[in-house]
């Protein structure tokens, strides 16, 4: 048998290990899918209700000086930073410090 009896060989070899290991793949993923199907039925998912929104600060007094004004602002602004406040609620409370 010369070289190309044994590279024929080979092919055969390797192309019969081939075929049986994608057999035997396909036959172990058909079993798993058969016992899948035997289990218990799927359970519903439950999911948390969401956590309800964060109450609103309490609308600051009116400022009776410009010192007070910017003190509140920049509380409102760190409370914006730390996240308590959406961008909406700071414009809407610094509009009402500025306005009044």
């Amino acid at each position: 048998m010369g070289l190309l009896g044994g590279m024929a060989r080979t092919a055969v070899v390797a192309g019969t290990a081939t075929a049986v290991s994608n057999r035997v793949s396909r036959r172990q993923a058909n079993r798993w899918a058969a016992q899948e199907s035997y289990a218990a039925p799927p359970q519903q998912q439950a999911y948390a209700a969401p956590p309800p929104p964060a109450p609103a600060p309490p609308p600051a007094p009116a400022a009776a000086e410009s010192g007070d004004v910017i003190a509140q602002l920049e509380r409102l602004g760190k409370l914006r930073d730390e996240g308590v406040l959406t961008d909406a609620e700071f414009s809407a409370q610094k509009a009402r410090l500025l306005a009044g």
